[in-house]
């Protein structure tokens, strides 16, 4: 198949210089293709064998290079030299491994629009090992990892210069439109020679001197001084500085992590910095306290600080704070109109927090075993998060009662809190609450809340219950076996299992009827303390249609038959003290004309009722004898196992 000399074009733009050689010796038509210059623009020749003279010749007939890498390449700096006259549009060149003498950097002044240059892993200089890099368009010189005594930069137009982890003792700089600068990790640098290359850069902005042991508080004063325009300082693992009286008025971003010497007194000057927005303050192992009151800060890290007590911060624009591993933190206070989320887990000993932030959305505090009742006043109305969604207490373990007042609150989770006997929720907009582990809650209330379901079976302690809930559902009070009151107003609830509640008394279930009508699952299992008021109330439950009552010591059915007419499903499983007369209104009187399915497994039913109940109820689809000694019998008498379900 023909293709076009475009479509060729396009495609051929998608290979490297190895597969464009491969493609060219195709045809003449891919041949033609593969030889374009736009393909030729940047030579990519990272790690790979390459002869002078082929380089030269690709060199030769490309002149228009503009990005050439020969990092690992063996001999590169002939291969550049010998063909430097061939690289006069060359804009960007990186190299790296081996030896980089003076011919070569000499020989970068013959391409006059070279702009960024890299060198990685190489020695550089010849002899005394002194490299002097003198360029009048460089604009960024990168030299990572090399090895020299000395390096002097003669660059007029350079504006980024990173010399990161490159062991030299010396250094001259004479870059007066310098922006940015890295030193990071140069561990032969003297405190003095970092001092004199910096300040000999009055427009400098950036700079990293990270890890640098012997940078003092001297040099941070002097640089200050020098180099009025410094925006960003990373003074990370620099253990000689403690930043006290370093003024930097146009700071905007600070990392300061693992400075030994960093204390409570350093935030003066921190504070001096009033455009502060990102400010790393990681394992500073002095610090005990922050104070700081920036209008500017965005963003703060406050990690593994192992005697830091106490935060107090103020800053309206705060986005992200993060405060990990702080084992003695006790007080935290927050001020931001900005700030959405804030974490503060496994904080073992923090007691008191304060925040006034009017945007705060989501609040995280998992495993803070010493926050105290207190806290519940700081997420209610008017305590300063007023839109709060998300709250997580999970495993507070110094809560004993919780109440909350929140008119925004969406989210709540108590897990774990093993401490708290009282729980109170006036939360309208609640719609999720997870109790897991909260095994001593004997008091609870949720007047009113948006939940639509609930699980409360998770809580055997509970013994008051009071729920006002106008979404609410499907309710379980499964094992809540010392409940005995419950005040449940959910005029939308249609399924209720208070299974094994066996204190519920018959005004808790009176009182239940009356508000929530729309019931249509009721389970009463093992509910001992119900009886016939109770039962009665079930006349309300125009909608009921399945009802358990196994496990109970009910007598009388009466009410049942009277009131539930719409019944489908009875459950009457166990029930040791119904006699063969409480069925008679169903096979006699068509009592529930409705049913469909009947559970009367081990009870006491007599032969008569049994075959009462066979003969007469047409309507019934399942009945459930499983365990009747008297249904056994009445099988073995009719040898016709078959006929019955």
């Amino acid at each position: 198949m023909d293709l076009s000399d475009d479509l060729l074009h396009l495609i051929f733009s998608f290979l490297g210089q190895k597969d464009l050689c491969r493609a060219g010796v195709t045809c003449k038509q891919w041949r033609s293709a593969s030889v374009h210059d736009d393909f030729w623009k940047c030579l990519k020749f990272e790690n790979t064998r390459i002869s002078l003279q082929n380089f030269v010749n690709i060199c030769r007939r490309y002149p228009s290079v503009t990005e050439l890498n020969l990092n690992g390449v063996i001999n590169a700096e002939m291969l550049v030299l010998e063909a430097i006259v061939f690289l006069r549009h060359l804009k960007t060149l990186t190299m790296g491994k081996g030896q980089l003498g003076g011919p070569f950097f000499q020989a970068l002044s013959e391409c006059p629009l070279l702009t960024a240059l890299t060198v990685n892993d190489a020695s550089l200089g010849s002899g005394i090992q002194e490299a002097t890099i003198k360029h009048g368009g460089l604009r960024e010189l990168h030299i990572f990892k090399c090895r020299a005594l000395r390096i002097s930069v003669r660059c007029s137009q350079l504006q980024i210069l990173s010399l990161r982890r490159t062991g030299m003792a010396h250094v001259s700089l004479n870059c007066p439109q310098l922006l940015e600068l890295d030193f990071q990790s140069c561990h032969k640098l003297s405190d003095n020679a970092i001092r004199q290359a910096a300040t000999a850069c009055p427009l400098l902005a950036k700079l990293d001197m990270s890890s640098c042991s012997c940078v003092t508080d001297e040099t941070l004063r002097d640089i200050g001084n020098s180099c009025p325009s410094l925006s960003a300082l990373d003074a990370s693992n620099c253990p000689n500085i403690s930043f006290e009286s370093v003024k930097l008025p146009m700071l905007v971003d600070l990392r300061l992590l693992s400075c030994e010497g960093i204390t409570s007194a350093s935030m003066v000057a921190i504070a001096y910095s009033r455009l502060l927005e990102a400010l790393q303050l990681d394992n500073c192992s002095l610090l005990t306290s922050v104070s700081l009151d920036l209008p500017h800060l965005k963003n703060m890290s406050l990690v593994h600080l192992r005697k830091f007590a106490e935060l107090n911060l103020r800053s309206p624009v705060l986005s992200y704070i993060k405060v990990s591993r702080c084992s003695v933190l006790h007080r935290v206070s927050i001020t931001s109109t900005t700030l959405q989320k804030l974490v503060l887990q496994k904080q073992e000993s923090l007691s008191s927090l304060s925040l006034q932030c009017h945007n705060l959305i989501d609040v995280d505090l998992s495993d803070c075993e010493s926050l105290t009742n207190a806290i519940c006043e700081v997420f209610s109305d008017g305590g300063g998060c007023p839109k709060l969604r998300s709250l997580i207490l999970d495993n507070c373990e110094s809560l004993s009662i919780v109440e909350l007042n929140s008119s925004s609150l969406v989210c709540l989770s108590l897990a774990g809190c093993r401490s708290m006997t009282c729980l109170r929720l006036s939360c309208p907009n609640l719609q999720h609450v997870n109790l897991d582990g909260c095994d001593h809650l004997k008091n609870a209330a949720f007047c009113p809340v948006g939940l639509e379901s609930l699980n409360l079976g998770i809580c055997p302690k509970l013994s008051i219950l009071c729920i006002e809930a106008p979404n609410m559902s499907i309710m379980e009070l499964k094992g809540c076996g010392v409940l005995s009151e419950a005040s449940i107003n959910c005029p939308r609830l249609t399924s209720l299992d208070a299974s094994f509640c066996r204190q519920l008394v018959d005004d808790s279930l009176t009182c239940m009827t009356g508000a929530c009508p729309l019931i249509e699952h009721l389970i009463l299992s093992s509910c001992l303390s119900i009886g016939i008021d109770g039962l009665s109330s079930l006349h309300c439950l125009h909608k009921l249609t399945l009802l358990d009552l196994s496990y109970t010591f009910l007598i009388n059915l009466k009410p049942i038959f009277d009131s539930c007419p719409q019944l489908k499903v009875l459950k009457l499983s166990a029930c040791k003290y119904l006699s063969d007369s409480s069925l008679d209104a169903l096979y006699r009187e068509g009592a529930l004309p409705l049913l469909v399915e009947l559970d009367l497994s081990y009870s006491p039913i007599e032969q008569n009722a049994i075959e009462g109940l066979l003969a007469c109820c047409s309507n019934l689809v399942n009945v459930n004898f499983n365990g009747c000694t008297n249904f056994q019998e009445l099988v073995c008498e009719s040898g016709d196992s078959g006929s019955v379900d």
